[in-house]
């Protein structure tokens, strides 16, 4: 067996020879990106500003009574859904995107316009309103529909890019 490797020497798929250190099992810390890249934090923060006041607006336009089934925070959830699925094929796949745009429209906008604080507050709401078969229908439902729709939309963006 070889020795392990030393400060500075090279591990990973670029090592040859005794030194090299499979990176499955080298424990060393990784060097993590800066989370204060200020360029990140704008983009973020515009995007989530933009889909959080898209949701704000369907929540105006279609209004939900406090014991019904939370229609627009589920439909708003799964096109979040569906939009990231294209979003990523698009993104990912079909182009290279420049480095801000991930986090501009899938951290921020999609990230902003999609919403789990709303959906466990519609959860409990619901339940405190002596309706929580419907809040567990409503739980259920929304993690089911969004998994469907973020497949099926990869599946035709990807279909439809080819």
């Amino acid at each position: 067996m070889g020795e392990p490797a030393r400060p500075g020497e090279a591990v990973g798929p670029e090592a040859v020879g005794p030194e090299a250190v499979d990176p499955d099992v080298d424990f060393r810390p990784a060097a993590a990106p800066s989370l204060w890249d200020w360029r990140v934090l704008a983009v973020v923060s515009l995007g989530g500003a933009l889909g959080a006041a898209a949701r704000y607006g369907a929540a105006l336009i279609w209004p939900t009574p406090e014991t019904a089934f939370p229609w627009t925070t589920f439909a708003v959830n799964a096109v979040g859904c569906a939009l990231m699925g294209v979003f990523m094929v698009l993104a990912t796949e079909v182009r290279t995107a420049h480095r801000l745009v991930r986090p501009f429209a899938g951290t921020g906008i999609l990230g902003g316009f999609t919403t789990f604080s709303t959906y466990a507050v519609d959860i409990r709401r619901l339940s405190e309103h002596g309706r929580a078969g419907v809040g567990v229908a409503y739980l259920a439902a929304t993690v089911v529909c969004a998994v469907v729709c973020v497949w099926g939309a990869t599946v035709v963006t990807r279909k439809a890019a080819a």
